[in-house]
């Protein structure tokens, strides 16, 4: 087994960065200093904690060309977008940092009491993500923890290794207390180590199921809660009354955003069959127009998926989608930088699709989306839930009162109307069945990063 991480970037096929791997000792020290600092740290009063934190902040932004560039190079995104997540790490963060008083404020019981229920931090919590949205992963589990007075630990993927480093340098540099916040370079059993040490408080984890199910059966002997956010296989309802222009624009770039690789991406879509041939044509139309290329020219707006094997796997996908009856759409030929064996695939859109399909019930996490006619909402409702993931789900119509009454029978973390592949912080961003468990950002993610104690005052 190899003692260091190598990011081989997808736009070239060449190392990026290559890190070592922390050693035991080393992992050793950063759990003391964490622990160590977290006692001090949770002392510091919270407008203070807020200001560190909104400075750091504005260090990311200042440098948010560099940070999107590097984005670009490990994992693939085309640079006229990568350092939108920059911004989008910002408004994230603010937000939760903006909440942070009313979430964590002390809550009485019963008027005139004077007992209370104070939320107090976990200690050293140790956040895993993903790669496919580096920095806006993070925003969700890392700094809130901080503001809530524990201290974290950061394993990033070994895809994406400098913006764990990238985000300890800025909060360093806008203040924070050594120790508040590590990096660190883990291979799976040093991680599953890590889990098992006593002193980690939480577990926040953003990934694939079966990584997931590691992360829970390393933590399975100890009473600590532990987050998961893993795939999905986001579905859409498109009603005869949606507005067809703003359907097909937002649908076309929630299903090959990110080359795909979203776990609240659109990967299925029900349109009814009032409006379905209309849908395909236009949906067609629209997904032709998509320059796939080197993520690092201006003028690319899809990219790379983060490795060959990935690629493959979609391509092993929509192959055995058509030889059991499916249609592609799209000639890959149109897209001559798609090539078998490489990380850039075109964009396709599948028809004469069921659900007894790969390609309709097993997430994809690629540029590519399965379009099926339905011919009332009872029948989209029973396809959206014939699924082991629910993250999110989209509902396209003018009529809120419908979206709310389907919503309730759609088994999913949120529901969507007229938007998809897209993460409000003022929400709860959860799941149900595989997609995991536990919460992030509004108010309840401060829920799952500290504990509750009671103060009875009443003697």
């Amino acid at each position: 087994m190899s003692d260091a991480i190598e990011c081989i970037s997808p736009v070239n096929g060449e190392v990026f960065a290559s890190r070592q791997f922390h050693t035991a000792a080393q992992i050793e020290d950063a759990v003391s200093r964490a622990k160590r600092a977290q006692v001090e740290w949770r002392q510091v009063p919270l407008a203070e904690r807020a200001e560190i934190c909104r400075k750091a902040i504005g260090v990311l932004l200042a440098d948010k060309d560099r940070h999107g560039y590097e984005i670009t190079m490990q994992m693939g995104r085309p640079i006229s977008q990568s350092s939108r997540e920059i911004e989008g790490f910002a408004n994230r963060t603010g937000f939760m940092i903006d909440i942070a008083n009313e979430a964590l404020a002390d809550e009485l019981p019963r008027p005139g009491s004077r007992s209370f229920i104070r939320r107090e931090p976990l200690g050293v919590v140790l956040s895993i993500a993903a790669w496919n949205y580096p920095y806006l992963i993070p925003a969700g589990s890392c700094i809130p923890a901080i503001m809530a007075g524990n201290a974290v630990l950061l394993k990033h993927s070994g895809q994406t290794p400098l913006v764990s480093e990238r985000l300890v340098e800025a909060y360093l540099a806008a203040g924070l207390p050594e120790g508040v916040f590590q990096f660190l370079h883990l291979d799976h059993d040093l991680t599953a180590r890590l889990i098992a040490d006593e002193r980690i408080g939480h577990v926040g984890f953003t990934g694939s199921v079966e990584g997931g199910r590691a992360i829970h059966a390393a933590a399975a002997r100890r009473f600590i809660n532990v987050g998961l956010e893993l795939g999905g296989k986001d579905p859409a309802y498109v009603c005869p009354d949606a507005d067809m222009e703003t359907t097909i624009e937002r649908l076309v770039d929630g299903s090959f955003y990110n080359a795909g690789q979203s776990c609240c991406s659109t990967e299925r879509i029900y349109v009814h069959r009032d409006i379905y041939d209309d849908f395909i044509a236009r949906f067609v139309e629209l997904t032709r127009q998509y320059r796939l290329g080197d993520p690092t020219d201006p003028a690319t707006n899809l990219g790379p998926m983060v490795r060959g094997r990935a690629a493959d796997f979609v391509r092993g996908q929509i192959a055995r989608a058509v030889s059991q009856g499916a249609r592609a759409l799209i000639d890959e030929r149109a897209f001559p930088a798609s090539r078998k064996g490489s990380a850039y695939l075109a964009p396709q859109v599948m028809v004469d699709v069921d659900h007894t399909m790969e390609i309709m019930k097993e997430e994809t996490f690629g540029p590519v989306v399965g379009i099926m006619k339905v011919d009332s909402d009872d029948a989209a409702i029973r396809l959206m839930n014939d699924s082991i993931y629910g993250l999110s789900a989209s509902i396209w119509t003018r009529d809120a009162d419908k979206v709310v009454r389907l919503g309730e029978r759609i088994e999913t973390g949120t529901v969507m109307m007229n938007g998809t592949d897209k993460v409000d912080p003022a929400l709860a961003w959860s799941g149900v069945k595989d997609t995991g468990c536990g919460c992030t950002l509004s108010r309840h993610g401060y829920e799952h990063l500290t504990r509750t104690k009671s103060f009875d005052m009443s003697s």
